[in-house]
């Protein structure tokens, strides 16, 4: 990237039979995120073509052949044709190995620009599991994906909205292995990323919470020796490297806190410990219409070599081809990837 110019923002176009298209379409209408970068989709054509009619949008197209071709100019969608796709190779709302397989190719190319510094970041839209693994790919979504492609050994995933962050000691594994998961080694590795990660997002002194494994935080080992015997020393480790962090505090409180300014990030142990929280603040359902007010919240994968952030939801293939997604968490993660680079 060259100094003093607006760096260039990656955005993967996710599954194209899911609503990525939409979203960053309907994202990129916004001229702020003009001023402050110059945002690329990585993807398809025909389906950002496709995306902008069912949503009349008013964006022009700038197919690219490489990032440097991308124009700094508003109501310019600038996107890197991959040229995975025909028009009718996808049906919105269903599973598919082609899109699978498209989905996959958009993220590897937008993590080798990234590895040579062509993208300062790179913001990815929702896959289907299920697609990339009819495809071939093996892992279960964009954080495994990025790891093995960058090389990287010790990494994390957070979710942040507003007045909450959340970082994850284990994600898709089922529960029984999530629990073994649960290491002094691990948990310390993931308390150094969450302050890494703070810092990073210009908190000069981070405060972390670290949530207990079991009810109460186990009560002194009466539910579990989890929290004393794994987690209580790796919070008393970084304690003595400096870092402001206290636990283990008991799951059903340490949100609260954190929400009400008393903790910067939790560090948590698991899936749904930390996505139950999240989402709970984050989506609004408008019961009478059935329909999403908000759809909030930025997923961002810590410890790699680049900065990677996503929105945190799925493809939602019940929307797709409509022109009603939300793109709330798609801009969230633009703004995320936006003030990472500059630090």
């Amino acid at each position: 990237m060259v100094e003093g110019k607006k760096k260039l923002i990656g955005i993967t176009m996710g599954d194209p039979a899911g609503i990525g298209s939409e979203i960053a379409v309907k994202a990129l209408e916004n001229n702020k995120f003009y001023e402050e970068c110059i945002p690329l989709v990585v993807g398809d054509r025909v389906a950002i073509e496709d995306a902008i009619g069912f949503t009349n949008s008013k964006l022009k197209v700038n197919v690219v052949k490489k990032p440097a071709e991308a124009m700094d100019k508003k109501g310019t969608i600038n996107v890197l044709d991959m040229n995975m796709l025909s028009p009718g190779d996808w049906t919105y709302g269903q599973v598919g190995k082609l899109p699978g397989k498209a989905a996959v190719s958009y993220i590897e190319k937008a993590i080798e620009l990234a590895m040579n510094d062509e993208l300062a970041a790179v913001v990815t839209g929702p896959i289907h599991k299920r697609s990339i693994n009819m495809a071939g790919c093996p892992h279960a979504g964009h954080t495994e994906i990025f790891a093995e492609n960058t090389g990287c050994k010790d990494y994390a995933m957070m979710l942040a909205d507003d007045s909450l962050r959340v970082v994850h000691v284990s994600t898709h594994v089922p529960l029984r292995v999530a629990c073994d998961r649960v290491k002094k080694d691990r948990v310390g590795a993931v308390i150094k990323l969450t302050y890494d990660a703070m810092k990073k997002l210009g908190i000069s002194e981070p405060r972390i919470a670290v949530a207990g494994l079991n009810p109460h935080a186990g009560e002194e080992s009466l539910f579990g020796e989890e929290d004393t015997k794994e987690i209580a020393p790796a919070i008393e480790e970084a304690v003595l490297q400096g870092m402001m962090v206290e636990g283990p505090i008991a799951p059903d409180t340490v949100f609260a806190k954190a929400v009400g300014g008393q903790y910067d990030a939790v560090v948590v142990m698991y899936h749904d410990q930390g996505h139950i929280p999240m989402k709970t603040l984050g989506f609004k359902l408008d019961n009478k219409t059935g329909k999403w007010n908000a759809v909030s919240g930025v997923n961002v994968t810590l410890g790699l070599p680049i900065i990677r952030t996503s929105v945190d939801h799925g493809t939602a293939f019940g929307k797709a081809g409509k022109g009603t997604a939300n793109s709330e968490s798609m801009e969230e993660a633009i703004e995320m990837a936006i003030q990472m680079s500059k630090n």
